[in-house]
């Protein structure tokens, strides 16, 4: 069972880049929402 560990199943290179991606996607979200709340609450 140990040996299938060693295979090189997923390129890190590539998942670092689309885990990063998502985190700046995931960020961007985040703020948007952020700032649409803030602008809504001062019209309330």
């Amino acid at each position: 069972m140990m040996n299938y560990l060693n295979l090189p199943l997923v390129s890190w290179t590539n998942g670092t880049i689309m885990i990063g991606i998502f985190v700046l996607v995931v960020i961007g979200l985040v703020v948007a929402v952020f700032l649409l709340m803030n602008s809504d609450k001062p019209k309330n």
